[in-house]
């Protein structure tokens, strides 16, 4: 089925739903207003030397605030940390209207909306990913719910697939939506057995081809290995040659089903290629006869491991505090963690609750990502730009769905230093309107914002100071300039 044709008909079938519903006129009327972007007006900005609570938590918890979120946040509370933390709970809880983020993807990527996933095959692979790509910035860029989208780019490094490896071409779109962006705020363990059985995992990792029905058939290692090394317990948790192994055991007989009449796509069980025999996995024996629920036993023992919420805590501190955590903060995120089974939105209060978050300011390295994101965020683009931004991601090595190895990509500094050049080329082009699809208008920006070096302090966080506001000064703050300087490079 060709794309236009594709649209067409969902597009029909939902003006068809309408009609049958007998909605009255104003509901009729009401349910076909398109989402529209909020209007920007006069804002505030911050006015310090320094970051503030509330520039640092919507710089943490978001790809960067917008014109108009500093206002807003402010607005909270009298005290500006009082103001962060309502702010951020309202984002862990995500239940802010994201409609006009919905309309902006949904109106404009068709492969990564609700399809079932032997649906995806009917695609070309370029399509698919270029369609999660433009629908993942999308969001990035006018979603509401700041926090979950984060945390979906956590995740997704966390579980990291690279789409280039045989049907991950087709599958990744759906192991996105299914996996990263559904579990994003939820429960570990939820997190984890999806990814498990996800197709695409179990195509990247070779889960598919793991079989030792017969006795003189070893088991395939591959996603036993990084189960234990990378999505649990970590590298130094605790585990063995002899526990991959074992797990391996456990893990075989699944596949991804490749006949189209019978569920195209979807994971499936094959008693006959499973080894049923008994195992023993971190000090506890599976008893033999288990099937496929040694899956379940083995996520479980993994997931409520004591290596793994420390492992956890630990990449989430790193992502959230600073490249090297506080052993302190650690702990009491891995605590946190534990005693909740793993809820994420409990194991994020604990971490936004540290006195390690609120302290570290300014000293987190924007990945490429979240650098043209916060870009587009803070100069209040509207548009598309998504299509125009690939090849800029692509030039600072940063493409999401496209890092190779199973580690994702990196979250600490010292690999995206060799980017400068090219942002500062990014940062050029976007201020003089270079990228297509990326619109703004900076004289009104900077009238709302009360004038170019207020509009300047909105970027930053705070009034730029000494050697850096005489530089500024002398280039007229003009946004290219700002968006090159060292200080916009980090948050």
């Amino acid at each position: 089925m060709n794309r236009g044709r594709r649209r067409f008909l969902q597009t029909g079938a939902g003006v068809a739903s309408l009609l049958s519903a007998g909605c009255g006129r104003g509901q009729w009327l009401e349910a076909f207003r398109l989402p529209t972007a909020p209007k920007l007006g006069p804002f505030s900005v911050p006015d310090g030397e320094t970051i503030d609570a509330v520039f640092h938590a919507l710089s943490r918890c978001s790809f960067g605030p917008g014109p108009l979120d500093y206002s807003q946040v402010r607005a909270l509370a009298q005290d500006p940390r009082e103001a962060a933390e309502l702010w951020i709970e309202e984002q862990i809880q995500a239940r802010q209207d994201d409609r006009y983020a919905d309309f902006q993807w949904r109106s404009r990527y068709e492969t990564v909306l609700q399809d079932p996933v032997g649906e995806f095959f009917e695609f070309r692979p370029e399509h698919i990913l270029d369609d999660l790509l433009g629908s993942t910035l999308a969001r990035a860029i006018a979603s509401r719910r700041q926090l979950n989208e984060v945390m979906v780019h956590f995740w997704s490094d966390h579980f990291n697939i690279d789409s280039s490896k045989g049907d991950c071409r087709w599958l990744v779109g759906w192991d996105h939506r299914e996996v990263a962006r559904k579990h994003a705020l939820g429960k570990f363990r939820d997190l984890v057995g999806c990814s498990a059985l996800s197709p695409a995992m179990l195509w990247y990792l070779d889960g598919r081809v793991n079989h030792a029905g017969d006795p003189n058939e070893k088991p395939n290692e591959n996603y036993a290995r990084e189960l234990l090394e990378l999505h649990t317990l970590g590298v130094h948790g605790g585990y063995s040659q002899r526990d991959v192994m074992e797990v391996a055991r456990a893990l075989s007989g699944w596949i991804v089903r490749e006949q189209v009449w019978l569920r195209l796509g979807e994971p499936d069980f094959r008693p006959e290629r499973h080894d049923d025999g008994s195992k023993e996995v971190l000090g506890q024996v599976l008893p033999a006869g288990g099937g496929k629920q040694d899956l379940e036993r083995v996520l479980d023992l993994v997931c409520e491991h004591p290596s793994t919420a420390r492992y956890i805590a630990w990449k989430l501190c790193r992502w959230f505090i600073a490249d090297e955590p506080p052993p302190e903060a650690t702990e009491t995120v891995a605590s946190a963690f534990s005693q909740s089974g793993g809820d994420i939105q409990e194991t994020l209060r604990a971490l936004f609750r540290t006195e390690a978050f609120w302290a570290e300011r300014g000293n987190k390295f924007k990945r490429p990502f979240h650098f043209i994101v916060s870009a587009l965020r803070g100069l209040g683009v509207r548009g598309n730009p998504a299509p125009s931004l690939v090849d800029h991601l692509r030039r600072m090595g940063h493409l999401p769905f496209q890092y190779p190895t199973p580690d994702g990509y990196p979250a600490e500094a010292g690999p995206w230093m060799e980017s400068l050049l090219w942002r500062w080329r990014f940062a050029y082009a976007l201020a003089n309107g270079e990228v297509k699809g990326a619109e703004f208008d900076l004289a009104q920006l900077a009238e709302y914002a009360g004038g170019k070096e207020k509009l300047t302090a909105s970027l930053l966080g705070r009034r730029p100071g000494g050697d850096e506001a005489a530089v500024l000064r002398e280039l007229d703050f003009r946004p290219e300039a700002v968006l090159a300087s060292p200080a916009y490079q980090w948050f």
